[in-house]
């Protein structure tokens, strides 16, 4: 006769954290629509009761993936800003340096926040909202930084930073790990850098 050996199980927060990696690198690579529960369920090897148990619905599942993405993009942030801590500047360059060498990696697809919104393009969606707040979130910080570096027209610069930012990543998104216009990214971040600071006068 063959013995079965049960599966061990695992420990509860071990349990949420697994169950919370496999859901998020399959939402990241294959899309939310494109992934259901059942498919997680079986991915994990966890009963489907013990994920309702930490994540009642699909849609807690996707607010916790996008609160680590939310997460490690501003841990990101704020270790490029840390290198140049008194220079709100170069702490603008240091960011755009960061970047294009964070979306040349292999590993990163694209924005999560974009895909998402792009998902579920209703505005009232509770994760198109989630998005909307964290490019929010990004515009925001971006426009503080050009006041402190003396930028008259601010807002504009966030802007258009912001709109470089979700370029590159769904440039990315496009052609994967082909030849990539993602190189450019901070090298054309510098460009309008340039002109804002020269036509403050503090080029």
């Amino acid at each position: 006769m063959t013995s079965i050996t049960p599966k061990p199980k695992l420990a509860r927060g071990a349990a949420r954290e697994h169950i919370l990696k496999v859901a998020c690198e399959m939402f990241y690579t294959q899309g939310i629509r494109a992934v259901g529960v059942d498919t997680i369920v079986a991915q994990s090897g966890v009963a489907k009761t013990t994920l309702y148990d930490y994540f009642p619905s699909k849609d807690d599942l996707v607010h916790a993936y996008l609160t680590i993405h939310d997460q490690m993009f501003w841990q990101a942030w704020d270790t490029a800003l840390g290198q140049h801590p008194d220079s709100p500047e170069q702490q603008i360059r240091d960011l755009f340096v960061m970047l294009e060498a964070g979306i040349a990696t292999p590993e990163v697809l694209g924005c999560a926040f974009l895909s998402v919104a792009s998902e579920f393009p209703e505005l009232g969606q509770s994760s198109h909202q989630l998005a909307l707040v964290h490019k929010q979130k990004v515009k925001t910080r971006f426009q503080a930084l050009a006041q402190a570096a003396g930028v008259a027209q601010s807002e504009q610069l966030a802007e258009q930073l912001l709109l470089l930012l979700n370029g590159a990543f769904a440039t990315k998104r496009v052609f994967g790990s082909l030849e990539n216009p993602t190189r450019q990214l901070a090298a054309t971040a510098n460009i309008v850098i340039d002109a804002h600071m020269a036509r403050a006068g503090v080029a």
